[in-house]
């Protein structure tokens, strides 16, 4: 299944968070737990040389746990500090501002060798677009944020988010596109919905979302819609369509509808927890 994008920015965003990074200390980038690497950019590594970094693991709450810290280990043996959240229930958001500080705290210390006392860490948040960027700093800032004006220094036009005495978040998030060389990376965007659904065969997508449940997380299409695993997907597809009514006129069934039914659970967690893609070993 081919999936594409066509974002007409990206050398423009690309240019524009190489200029935003010259502001910051460092780099807070979201990516969806249950896609941590296909919702991701490598550039970002080769972007963020030089800064202290935070990936936050959001939808967390709807990942496989087990996998959730997996992909922990993998980040941190890289370096990276990362925290599990859920930016929509706030789940997670009270430790960062801990971590942050740790992060950060090289930093902290040479400012304090050459005098300089409770100056903000300046932060950034990056990531794909649909990741979550805008409910992560809203939810992260909370109502009561002020935007500070520009200061000497700072680029004419850019707002500063005051979180704290000891944080200040760029409020332009850095927009970074996914790599779509492998094809599974845009079949893994397209499940988790960060891809319109408008663009793409649905009917097609669900029956490998079937097979990929089948194989790695058997049982859980049963324990949900309370139909066989056994067979084709479509066949499979068919009892879902037949178990939840999906019907056109005549008894037909409908295998749009029933794509429809399968992605919302899938999205929403009804179908369970699950990742997309595991961390090695």
């Amino acid at each position: 299944m081919n999936v594409q994008w066509y974002p007409g920015h990206m050398t423009k965003a690309k240019r524009q968070m190489q200029e935003d990074l010259k502001l910051i200390d460092l780099i807070i980038e979201l990516v969806d737990a249950r896609v941590p690497l296909s919702s991701r950019n490598p550039d970002i590594d080769k972007l963020g040389q030089n800064k202290s970094r935070l990936i936050l693991l959001n939808k967390a709450d709807l990942a496989d746990d087990r996998q959730n810290e997996a992909w922990k280990e993998y980040f941190q043996k890289q370096g990276i500090y990362v925290v599990k959240v859920d930016s929509r229930n706030g789940a997670g958001m009270k430790t960062i501002q801990n971590v942050i500080q740790e992060a950060c705290r090289e930093k902290i210390e040479r400012d304090r060798k050459r005098g300089i006392k409770n100056r903000p860490i300046r932060a950034m948040v990056a990531g794909i677009p649909n990741v979550g960027k805008s409910t992560f700093i809203n939810t992260f800032a909370g109502k009561a944020c002020a935007k500070t004006g520009n200061r000497p220094g700072v680029t004419k036009g850019k707002q500063w988010i005051r979180l704290n005495k000891n944080v200040e978040l760029l409020d332009t998030p850095g927009i970074l596109w996914p790599k779509f060389e492998d094809q599974q990376v845009g079949m893994r965007l397209a499940f988790v919905g960060s891809i319109k659904d408008d663009i793409l065969n649905m009917e097609e997508l669900a029956l490998e979302l079937i097979n990929y449940l089948r194989e790695n997380y058997p049982g859980m299409l049963n324990g949900r819609y309370g139909i066989s695993e056994e067979g084709a997907a479509v066949e499979v597809l068919g009892e879902l369509a037949r178990a939840r009514g999906c019907l056109k006129r005549g008894e037909e069934l409908d295998y749009t509808k029933a794509s429809g039914v399968l992605f919302d659970d899938f999205r929403s967690g009804k179908i369970g927890r699950i990742t997309l893609e595991w961390a090695e070993a």
